[in-house]
């Protein structure tokens, strides 16, 4: 079967993946202070808009600036050109894209991470409050695995099905991990444990994803059956409308960001929108899109 590249495919890092700590090595020096470290965030990337919920949920404005970043890359290599300083002062020689997010070190001028995963973790464990708890002592190896789910099941499961041809074994994995979900948040509030956690921001943007980007290479049946799971779609419909979530949306960026790299064809799902995520888009400066 021929097999058509696919846009919404994650972009190949050329050079390194920067993952350091905050708080955790002493030797690194990257110790927890308020006011030291800044996130840069494109929030039509998936990684992105991930962490631009949980800094929201956790309100760390103060405590870890936010700086917003083109929708598409505006660098030559696919890289934001904002960031290159950054990678070249934190990177001998560097000369791959400079891409986002990144969690820099303002006193430095140099990236401690760039694995959206590690830096979400991180802001929880030492600069939230209390108040939310993204990472509930307990909760790991269920956060873990909707991780997991989330990354193959949903996502790398609706590329493989999006593919030219469709893959049946790839939609009927996707479809089982929806149906699971639809019957654990059936009379649920929240994924685990009764409390909004991270897994919770893991699912509404795997979600976003596969509505926004995913079905535009599904065809109609496929789509119906992706929309056929309730409580589901019930359950991301009202996370949209929390200020933390629907405020980062950025629907026209993230239909850019697909369009500008997509080599796919569209499929007849493409026309099957199935929440109205528009309701409850923002733009970049957090007024709500009517």
């Amino acid at each position: 079967m021929s097999i058509t590249p696919f846009a919404a495919l994650p972009a190949a890092r050329s050079g390194p993946v920067f993952r350091g700590r905050i708080g955790r090595d002493a030797r690194s020096g990257h110790y927890a202070v308020p006011g030291r470290y800044r996130l840069h965030l494109a929030t039509a990337c998936p990684d992105g808009l991930r962490i631009a919920v949980g800094h929201s949920l956790l309100a760390l404005d103060d405590c870890c600036p936010v700086t917003f970043l083109p929708a598409v890359p505006d660098g030559p290599d696919g890289g934001h050109t904002a960031l290159r300083p950054l990678y070249e002062a934190s990177a001998h020689r560097y000369s791959g894209p400079a891409l986002a997010p990144v969690l820099s070190d303002d006193w430095s001028g140099r990236i401690v991470s760039t694995h959206s995963r590690d830096i979400l973790r991180d802001l929880d464990r030492h600069f939230g409050d209390g108040a939310v708890r993204l990472y509930p002592c307990g909760a790991e190896t269920a956060i873990e695995e909707a991780e997991r789910l989330c990354a193959e099941d949903i996502g790398r499961a609706a590329q493989e099905a999006g593919r030219e041809g469709g893959d049946p074994a790839a939609l009927e994995t996707l479809l089982a991990a929806l149906g699971e979900l639809d019957r654990r948040l059936a009379g649920a509030e929240f994924l685990v444990g009764g409390e909004l956690t991270a897994a919770d921001v893991e699912l509404w943007v795997a979600l976003v994803q596969l509505d926004t980007v995913h079905r535009n290479h599904l065809d109609a049946a496929a789509v119906h059956a992706v929309a056929g799971h309730p409580a589901l779609w019930a359950w991301a419909r009202r996370l949209a409308a929390h200020p933390a979530f629907g405020a980062h949306l950025d629907l026209d960026g993230i239909a850019r960001r697909h369009h500008g790299r997509c080599q796919g064809l569209e499929a007849a799902g493409a026309a099957v929108q199935i929440l109205d995520w528009a309701g409850h888009a923002a733009d970049v400066s957090g007024t709500p899109r009517r």
